[in-house]
């Protein structure tokens, strides 16, 4: 079977999932492709060209359920969890992707173009939507990235200063941030509470401007 930049992008991403992206070498996937090594060249240059475009090829195949008549706020939690599914479904490559490859989302892409559509639909102003949506890509991003190498669980785990709760100290931690249990903190719930709370966010935000008043930081 002739080698094509989509078989060699499929092969590399089987092998980024199995054995890690640091794992991952021309000679290895010229093996896996039963190829000569010095004819991928003629197809990706180096290493970061195949890793760019198995990053595009995973990116393009996003897929989000379409709520169009439902509130931005349930629309934008599913796309934020469905982009999340995706991230745990290759972690190796998305976890490089998020700290190597700044431009990994493009204009074009699904998840990207879901977002802004959303946004736009939340009520924010044709100027700000690009903005808004950005922050949240970088939120979202940073907590998938923590949470993909096992930074978030660990942070997550750490007790604050003071008292213990068994010294008389407070028992309530308030909604949503309940004491992690001996199997560790709840990683579901604690992207539940990032997506509330950029929500509410942006919902007071978007208040404020219905009221009149200067949400404009500058």
């Amino acid at each position: 079977m002739p080698l094509t930049e989509a078989g060699i992008y499929a092969a590399a991403l089987r092998l980024i999932d199995e054995d890690g992206v640091e794992a991952l070498t021309m000679r290895k996937l010229a093996t896996v492709l039963d190829a000569n090594p010095m004819s991928l060249y003629h197809h990706v240059p180096n290493k970061e060209a195949v890793l760019r475009g198995v990053a595009r090829m995973v990116g393009a195949q996003f897929r989000t359920v379409t709520l169009e008549d439902a509130p931005w706020q349930e629309r934008i939690r599913l796309l934020a969890m469905d982009f999340r599914t995706l991230a745990h479904r290759h972690p190796e490559l998305m976890a490089y992707s998020f700290s190597h490859q700044p431009d990994f989302i493009q204009p074009d892409d699904p998840f990207w173009t879901a977002l802004t559509a959303i946004v736009a639909a939340a009520g924010v102003s044709p100027s700000e939507v690009p903005e808004i949506a950005a922050l949240m890509v970088s939120v979202v991003v940073g907590v998938l990235s923590s949470e993909l190498n096992g930074s978030l669980r660990q942070w997550a785990s750490l007790k604050p200063p003071g008292p213990d709760v068994g010294d008389g100290g407070p028992t309530d931690a308030g909604p949503g941030l309940r004491e992690a249990g001996p199997e560790g903190p709840d990683p579901d719930r604690m992207f539940r509470l990032v997506m509330d709370t950029l929500i509410a966010g942006l919902e007071s935000r978007l208040t404020a401007g219905r009221d009149g008043q200067d949400v404009d930081p500058r």
